[in-house]
């Protein structure tokens, strides 16, 4: 019996006869020749089927196999650099698992309502399994930057009793003879989980009711959240300057390859190195002024705005002390200036904008309280959130980063609904 390997580690097999598991995903045939591309989730092989060298109900079930149809392959593996990944497959023996029926998704171009119709069969094609592992890396590079510094990943409630970003923008659903709601952020939680653990995180799906159908957002996306006390303003941004800049260099360590099957631009991701520049909010308004743009102080930015701004720079670029009115209730006022909050916006550079986004929590119980009230928030809601004020309250900090987005800007996607499996939006619920 072969041996069963899969394609991403198939090079440690050359000159051996193994086994693949996997799908055809594309058949052309030269006479005495049949160049079977098969997939198994890890990568694409190469199988070859040679009439003189195979019986003839095996060569012609190799030319006879269907799109997507399961296969098990059997041959012997060769070194060819011209193949993709570099190997290649000298057929002996061909298994058909399951012979599949007419495949909806041709190599010709198809509308991507079509294409988001059959996204469970999308995801199968290059460009979409390039995208997920690029996505996957990323995730995994977030995580283990934190673990190295030291923050303890602690998992948030995805239903909750109040909002965090603002009544407006919630999903809700009954919860027995109550109501809640999806939650939009992990964040209120992670101060609690801070004040237990000093430096956490959590990582979880978060749900913004927005009725908006811009590039940039989902209905459904994941955010990584880090919180910890003692953290200021500069701590931050700090903080989020580095984790960006090492998220960036790990894809482009891993997987310069999938980046290159999507024809990702290297240069501008090779240019993320801190320093990232820094602007305040009045200078950003400035600048848009400047170029054109009709822009009232004290109105946030829509990605209008962010686009303009995240291409002044080849490097992402912080913004920071918006106004107080634009943000959240829970965002510390600057001491000089009360009418601004201490809190920072990442943009993310070639017009892709925010991807980032934090800055200092209120940390005192009364300032709180009247947040709460200006905001009519109710209060015995966040009852246990003002409590955080009254036993051993400190200065701390956090951010909220969109996995969508980043993935987006790294894979130099137009539109985040390639960066999830199933995305949903607000006109999309199917499949």
């Amino acid at each position: 019996m072969n041996t069963v390997v899969t394609i991403d580690r198939i090079g440690a097999h050359v000159g051996a006869e193994v086994e693949v598991r996997g799908w055809l995903y594309n058949l052309r045939s030269s006479g005495a020749l049949h160049f079977l591309l098969v997939r198994d989730g890890t990568g694409i092989l190469q199988a070859v089927a040679v009439r003189a060298d195979l019986p003839p109900e095996v060569f012609e079930t190799a030319g006879a196999v269907s799109q997507e149809s399961s296969i098990v392959v059997e041959g012997v593996v060769r070194e060819d650099r011209r193949a993709p990944g570099g190997y290649e497959m000298t057929l002996r023996g061909l298994r058909v698992v399951q012979t599949a029926e007419p495949y909806p998704i041709t190599p010709k171009e198809h509308g991507v309502e079509f294409l988001m119709d059959h996204r469970h069969l999308w995801l199968r094609s290059t460009r979409q399994w390039a995208i997920m592992r690029i996505r996957a890396e990323i995730e995994r590079a977030m995580c283990d930057y934190l673990d190295d510094l030291g923050y303890l990943r602690v998992d948030t409630p995805i239903l909750t009793p109040s909002a965090c970003e603002g009544t407006t923008t919630l999903f809700e659903t009954p919860y027995f003879d109550a109501k809640a709601y999806l939650a939009q952020s992990g964040q209120l939680y992670n101060e609690a989980n801070a004040a237990a653990f000093g430096r956490v995180y959590s990582f979880g799906p978060t749900f913004r009711a927005e009725k908006s159908k811009t590039r940039r957002h989902l209905t459904e996306f994941w955010m990584l959240e880090p919180e910890a006390a003692y953290l200021d303003l500069d701590g931050y941004m700090a903080l989020a300057e580095g984790f960006v800049a090492a998220v960036v260099q790990r894809v482009l360590e891993r997987r310069r390859p999938e980046l290159e099957i999507l024809k990702r631009d290297l240069a501008p991701l090779e240019k993320i190195q801190p320093p990232f520049p820094r602007i305040s909010y009045d200078q950003a308004v400035a600048l848009l002024r400047d170029r054109g743009m009709a822009i009232t102080w004290g109105e946030d930015f829509g990605g209008d705005e962010e686009t303009v701004l995240s291409r002044l720079n080849d490097r992402p670029l912080f913004v920071h002390r918006y106004p107080a009115q634009c943000k959240a209730f829970y965002m510390q006022p600057d001491a000089e200036r009360p009418e601004v909050v201490l809190g920072a916006d990442l943009l993310a550079p070639e017009g892709y904008g925010e991807v980032v986004g934090g800055g200092e929590r209120i940390h005192d119980r009364a300032l709180l309280e009247r947040r709460i009230d200006e905001m009519k928030l109710p209060r015995a809601e966040y009852a246990w959130y003002l409590d955080l004020r009254r036993y051993g309250s400190v200065p701390h900090s956090g951010f909220g980063i969109g996995i969508e987005r980043t993935v987006a800007w790294i894979c130099g996607l137009e539109h985040v609904r390639e960066t999830i499996a199933f995305p949903r939006l607000i006109n999309r619920l199917y499949p």
